[in-house]
């Protein structure tokens, strides 16, 4: 088994996170620095800045109802951080994140095979969202957000869009740019004023309330997990 896998498997971080740490020379096996090509066999020993790490881990799946202020972090210094708002007995992380400013759905797990399935932006997940802006939006802003808007030196990739209201509207997304819906609206000149992510491929946010979790169901997770 690959190092980066071993380790994400023991729900200490990602894959991602888990080559960083591999690069930055901080992992070891059997006593030597470990590479990126490391292996890893049955028996073998295993350490994180000194730390023996151990095996497998029973995998936790979390959806969470993100308040806004709470910040997708899991870095322990910062205030109203996901990890000590959830308060989870074990050590989990977010998939992706929801800026501070918005609300709703967002998974959470200590498996890091997961993470990378579920952000793969070639798998062109669908991640639903409510949004209000800050005055009536026009059938064509709402065309020109469905077709794609130049945003960060780039056009978004196409998405669905209807309208909720005068100045609401549902846009699903197939791709996760940096605050990439308040900068679409942006550019179109309007502002968001609430942004609710309501459904993350087939899992839905559904009558969960602000601030509470729950583990994912059996049929949640068969449409998560890869095949």
């Amino acid at each position: 088994m690959r190092l980066n896998k071993f380790i994400a498997e023991t729900g200490v971080c990602s894959r991602r996170e888990a080559d960083k740490w591999i690069e930055a020379g901080r992992v070891a096996c059997n006593g030597a620095t470990a590479t990126l090509g490391t292996q890893v066999n049955e028996g073998d020993e295993v350490r994180i800045d000194g730390k023996l790490i151990g095996a497998k881990k029973k995998q936790i799946y979390i959806a969470l109802n993100k308040p806004i202020g709470i910040i997708c972090t899991t870095e322990p210094d910062i205030k109203d951080n996901i990890i000590e708002f959830v308060g989870h007995r074990e050590r989990i992380f977010p998939i992706g994140r929801l800026d501070k400013d918005s609300e709703g759905l967002i998974l959470l797990t200590n498996d890091g095979d997961i993470v990378n399935e579920i952000l793969r932006s070639e798998n062109n997940h669908e991640k639903e969202y409510m949004v209000t802006v800050d005055r009536a939006i026009t059938d064509l802003a709402l065309k020109m957000l469905a077709g794609g808007v130049k945003i960060m030196g780039q056009t978004t990739k196409p998405s669905k869009v209807s309208r909720l209201g005068q100045n609401a509207f549902r846009i699903i997304l197939t791709q996760g740019l940096n605050r990439q819906i308040r900068r679409m609206c942006s550019a179109l000149g309007y502002k968001v004023q609430r942004l609710k992510r309501v459904r993350i491929m087939n899992v839905k946010l559904g009558n969960l309330e602000s601030g509470k979790w729950r583990y994912l169901s059996e049929s949640e997770l068969a449409g998560l997990l890869p095949r």
